[in-house]
């Protein structure tokens, strides 16, 4: 199969970082990319595509457009990519690989993932993961604790590994979630902690208070998202679960 990323727009950007964000526990990285979309004012940069991914189209202010979009900002000299659908399980590697040659090919000069981590105690603390053994340092020394054991899953996990077997710099922030339903509190934290990694002028207060008008962009996608699975069933392959 194949996993295509297009641009509809010049890449002039220098060694950018990339922040992406895929669903899973609480939503939260498509909550905290869409909100850095937003609020950083990005510009369309490019979409990606697949013959396996769920055949929709998001519609935002009337307009259509894909759901796998990637924006950038010179200003602040980052991508930001995102999913409004849950990857099929079958785009998982493909999807990674492309995403790692991509930033490759473009100078990128880290991978930032957001995400969520299932609440154990009181929800405040966002974990880090690193490809690198300098990066594991960096989280460290801006407070943000590491995982020393344990496991990670989906898009982020599956483009962590790659990046460390290929020394590539990665680093995932996962912020504490509730389950089954979306997390604009999750999704505040693991911005406060990338804030810590890059400077960024953004304020999450209002993340919140947002959070019905998030919830009803991102909803109607997915459930018709989650509704294309019979599509796939019939092919023989499955979508990805909706929180993992």
């Amino acid at each position: 199969m194949t996993v295509t990323i297009v641009e509809t727009s010049k890449f002039d950007l220098e060694k950018p970082i990339l922040v992406e964000g895929f669903p899973g526990l609480g939503l939260v990285g498509t909550i905290a990319a869409t909100y850095l979309v937003d609020k950083l004012k990005m510009e369309p940069l490019g979409y990606i595509t697949s013959d396996k991914f769920p055949p929709i189209a998001a519609i935002h202010d009337n307009i259509p457009m894909h759901p796998a979009r990637i924006y950038k900002s010179k200003k602040h000299n980052i991508v930001v990519l995102f999913s409004e659908f849950i990857i099929p399980l079958n785009s998982i590697y493909p999807l990674s690989d492309t995403i790692l040659e991509w930033a490759k090919g473009k100078g990128v000069s880290e991978i930032i993932s957001l995400g969520g981590i299932v609440i154990k105690g009181e929800q405040d603390d966002v974990f880090g993961i690193a490809s690198t053994p300098e990066l594991v340092k960096k989280l460290n020394a801006s407070g943000i604790r590491t995982i020393k054991e344990g496991a990670t899953t989906g898009v982020n996990g599956v483009l962590l590994a790659e990046c460390a077997s290929k020394g590539f710099p990665a680093v995932s922030l996962l912020a504490e979630a509730k389950q089954n339903y979306m997390d604009p509190k999750g999704a505040a934290l693991v911005i406060e902690a990338l804030k810590k990694l890059i400077s960024l002028d953004i304020d999450t207060t209002e993340l919140e208070k947002e959070s019905l008008e998030l919830e009803k962009k991102m909803t109607d996608v997915i459930t018709k998202a989650k509704d294309a699975s019979e599509h796939y069933k019939a092919t023989g392959e499955e979508l990805g679960p909706m929180y993992g």
